[in-house]
């Protein structure tokens, strides 16, 4: 008879996990805080605004003169509850709770002077602190805008990516500022909406941005240990196999940082002129041996 095997988690002690959740509150209470700063202070009073609900608060907070926050509380709920069933109960919490932190944040700050009235400046500065608003709140575990969520759940269905589909959305709410602000605010709040896109990609990735590398090449050898010892990076052979030739393939893989890549290529053709090279882009390392190792 053949039993289940069970995999007992490994158990962290409460210090631990009362330190993360504590991180995980200052983060998002920061990042909710950058949001509130950039709408109120930023783009609000220059009449810019941003994708997705919090873009289409802006606007019926503007024709029918109700309060910021209150309308992205409201229409942010019935995301949460998708985001809840869908998601999960830690996720739908953090984004809750950061949601309401920044309700809040717009309410206090409405009365504040906006710090410029010049729309570019506007564009360009609030959208470089709602985009690491945004994302520190992503990267601990929530999210300030549903449609990232509708996003989700629709990509599923259609043969669209979640990017896609949440620039779909952004491109009609973008339009509709148009009409309700005027096309010289539209086109600044897409600036601002590009440059809030860029920098929560940065905030998520980190300015010290992982890449994976795939080198396959007779050398292989060769260059591992050059990547070792110039480089600093440990390397792992892959076996592989070519598709065409059916020859068996050594694959070197090694994950650096992106201000190594051109030193990694001029190793690399130190040694073979032809070897094949793929760079791809990594969100996040942990555990292994990813720390270098002291050269000389």
């Amino acid at each position: 008879m053949v039993t289940k095997k069970e995999y007992n988690k490994p158990r962290k002690s409460g210090a631990f996990k009362t330190a993360k959740l504590a991180q995980r509150i200052v983060m998002i209470i920061i990042g909710a805080s950058m949001m509130s700063v950039a709408l109120e202070i930023f783009l609000v009073p220059n009449q810019l605004i941003d994708g997705g609900i919090t873009g289409i608060s802006i606007m019926l907070s503007h024709i029918f003169n109700i309060p910021l926050g209150l309308l992205l509380t409201l229409l942010n709920l019935p995301f949460l509850i998708i985001g809840y069933k869908q998601i999960g109960k830690t996720f739908a919490l953090s984004t809750l709770f950061a949601v309401v932190l920044m309700s809040i944040g717009t309410q206090l700050l409405h009365p504040v002077d906006p710090i410029t009235v010049e729309p570019l400046l506007a564009a360009v500065f609030g959208g470089v602190i709602l985009g690491v608003g945004v994302g520190l709140v992503v990267r601990y575990g929530g999210s300030l805008d549903g449609t990232e969520i509708v996003a989700i759940l629709v990509s599923k269905k259609l043969p669209f990516s979640v990017g896609e589909v949440v620039m779909f959305f952004n491109l009609f709410i973008l339009s509709g500022a148009g009409f309700v602000f005027g096309w010289n605010n539209a086109m600044f709040s897409l600036i601002a909406y590009y440059i809030a896109f860029k920098l929560i990609d940065i905030t998520l990735e980190g300015l010290d941005q992982s890449k994976s590398v795939w080198i396959i090449s007779d050398k292989f050898r060769d260059i591992g240990e050059a990547l070792t010892e110039r480089l600093g990076r440990g390397v792992t052979y892959l076996e592989g196999e070519g598709g065409f030739s059916g020859d068996n393939k050594k694959v070197i893989f090694v994950v650096i940082t992106r201000l190594e890549e051109a030193k990694l290529k001029a190793i690399v053709e130190d040694w073979d002129t032809e070897a094949f090279v793929a760079i791809g882009n990594i969100h996040d390392v942990k555990g292994g041996r990813f720390k270098k190792k002291a050269i000389h």
